[in-house]
């Protein structure tokens, strides 16, 4: 876990592949309860710490997760969050050339809960929802094609399943049809950056996530 911005009411932190935000059945230690400790130490907290979940990325993904230190925060960022007032961009690493360098993918998703999986269909169907995000191609090595992605709606899986309906599955994400695994079990998706309006200040917040420190990463890492 790695700060990159903190002052009274929010904190953001770029967390690795493999931590929980919030904690769930596995009974791991969350990023949540890390962070509260951070809190407690550096602040000499006394007594309980509060700090508000808002969202969530996926375990085996990479990059920036906001949290709430005050209720009043959290309120307001909840509603930012539901509202798309928090401007997110994620980074994907993939073995196939996407159909154009750069589109925007529309989508209806269905969420099967039970396998903890969402399917992408090309028109609406019984139960799905509508996603969209904007792609671009960012850079290519010898092997894989950087992707910038642009969510315009807020799906479970929106970025691994759109991206495995165009052909284009997540490196190490075996889930949506990559044909391997990566050796740490992480797959190759960022949460980069993020911007936002502070929900007391009303200043204008932007900050970036450090790429991972392995070797697929670092050969973007002029990007």
């Amino acid at each position: 876990m790695e700060v990159v911005y903190e002052d009274n009411h929010i904190i953001i932190v770029s967390k690795t592949s493999g931590e929980i935000v919030q904690g769930d059945k596995t009974g791991d230690r969350p990023l949540s309860d890390q962070v509260k400790a951070y809190i407690k130490e550096a602040y000499a907290k006394p007594g309980d710490v509060f700090l508000g979940v808002v969202h969530r990325l996926d375990r085996p993904v990479f990059g920036l997760v906001m949290f709430a230190r005050t209720s009043k925060a959290l309120s307001r960022l909840n509603n930012m969050f539901a509202n798309g007032n928090v401007h997110k961009v994620y980074w994907a690493i993939v073995r196939d050339e996407p159909p154009a360098p750069s589109g925007t993918l529309t989508h209806w998703i269905v969420r099967n809960e039970k396998q903890n999986k969402s399917y992408a269909y090309d028109r609406e169907v019984p139960g799905s929802k509508k996603a969209i995000l904007d792609y671009r191609v960012l850079g290519k090595s010898d092997r894989y094609y950087l992707l910038e992605v642009n969510l315009k709606t807020g799906r479970h899986h929106q970025i691994r399943c759109q991206l495995a309906k165009i052909g284009c599955p997540i490196k190490g994400d075996l889930k949506y049809g990559a044909k391997r695994s990566n050796p740490d079990g992480s797959i190759s998706l960022l949460s980069r950056f993020m911007s936002f309006v502070h929900p007391v200040s009303q200043k204008e917040i932007s900050v970036t996530a450090p790429l991972p420190q392995d070797a697929i990463w670092q050969v973007f890492n002029s990007k």
